[in-house]
């Protein structure tokens, strides 16, 4: 799989929402495009990646 233009083996099944939060990210603050296509925070648990996906992750930052 790549995430964010770096390659990555994935240890075992899981859905796109519980990578995030193994990797550190908070679901409700990053937006998720999977292989071109932009996924829903509702979709999150229910997108089941595999070692063929591309992921760009991007997080959300406050400021002024």
């Amino acid at each position: 799989m790549i995430v964010n233009g770096k390659k990555i083996t994935l240890s075992s099944k899981m859905s796109l929402k519980a990578y995030l939060e193994t990797n550190g990210y908070d679901p409700t603050r990053v937006a998720v495009e999977k292989n071109g296509a932009i996924i829903a925070k509702n979709a999150l648990a229910s997108e089941i990646l595999s070692d063929d996906d591309t992921l760009e992750i991007v997080g959300f930052v406050g400021g002024g």
